[in-house]
């Protein structure tokens, strides 16, 4: 569990109700800031906020006093299977959610706590080998611009299952002029709603990029900090060889891990997600969360981190 999940795991406590109903400590508060320093299995966020998996570059980043800006997404269990009553739980995070795949390997490794961080890379080729999809739905608010759904159209009017042309990316940098700009939306339009339901390999939801040292641009090269939106990654399922492609641009720098017909990549605020049939579980930010019926809302700059942002 990362360090801002395990704070706002305390903050819904009853023990922690007087401190929650402080207004001089409410969400978002300037004057309140979190330090994280590098010590967990991916340390993501630390990496995408700082720029390196340093202990020393996060400890003067805090002596500094550095200042950054953070989403939060809120995710929301609604019911735990097809059967059971409604019963609601609530979990937050700061990097990534994911089933499928990615929940099947956090459950996998648990067997192996033994074995350190090795046993993700042991449970993920586990996990891999057995290629299993699920079926589910996701419906969620489009909010990409046209020109991305135009190269989305494109890549799906291909016959084949491989790379398309990478669209330039514009990653999260210090003093990004993304995360800085205030957002407008147009009072007449009104918003797009999208279903798509399928069998999936995984189901993502990245509010960063992801950046680590097994995916050196991160899971969603592009996403931003502070921008206020989350980032869907859908992988349909396919054969077994397409999906080691689509995990070998990832581990790739400069790769392109999501210009393949079987993905589908959608920016959105909000989404729901329903499963059907046989289930996995979601990984959020590295815990196993049950979940039939959920649902996921970001919240821009909730947080403020010791940071400022990587340079590269």
């Amino acid at each position: 569990m990362s360090h801002l999940s395990k704070v706002h795991h305390l903050m819904n406590h009853k023990s922690q109700i007087l401190v929650y109903n402080d207004p001089e400590i409410s969400f978002p508060n300037e004057r309140f800031r979190f330090g994280l320093i590098p010590s967990g299995s991916t340390d993501a966020i630390v990496i995408c906020t700082t720029g390196a998996r340093d202990p020393v570059t996060s400890a003067l980043q805090i002596i500094i006093g550095e200042r950054l800006r953070l989403d939060i997404a809120q995710i929301v269990r609604w019911k735990t299977s097809q059967t059971s009553k409604h019963e609601p739980l609530v979990r937050y995070t700061a990097s990534f959610a994911g089933y499928g795949f990615y929940g099947d390997v956090i459950t996998e490794s648990e067997k192996y706590r033994w074995m350190g961080p090795k046993r993700y890379d042991y449970a993920g080729t586990k996990v891999f080998l057995r290629h299993r999809s699920y079926e589910a739905e996701v419906a969620f608010v489009k909010v990409e611009p046209e020109e991305t759904d135009a190269r989305t159209d494109e890549r799906r009017s291909k016959t084949c299952w491989g790379l398309s042309k990478d669209p330039k990316r514009v990653p999260c940098r210090a003093k990004c002029h993304i995360c800085n700009t205030i957002q407008t939306s147009d009072p007449q339009q009104e918003p797009k709603l999208v279903r798509v339901r399928g069998r999936f390999l995984s189901i993502g939801a990245a509010v960063i990029s992801c950046r680590n040292e097994k995916a050196p641009d991160g899971l969603v090269a592009d996403a931003h900090l502070s921008d206020g939106f989350l980032h869907l990654v859908l992988i349909k399922h396919c054969p077994r060889a397409f999906y080691l492609w689509h995990l070998m641009q990832l581990a790739r720098k400069g790769g392109s891990p999501l210009n393949f017909d079987f993905v589908e990549h959608y920016k959105t605020t909000t989404f729901t997600f329903t499963s059907f049939g046989e289930e996995s579980v979601w990984n959020v930010d590295g815990e196993v969360l049950v979940a039939h019926k959920l649902s996921a809302q970001v919240f821009r700059g909730l947080v403020n981190v010791f940071a400022s942002g990587p340079e590269t």
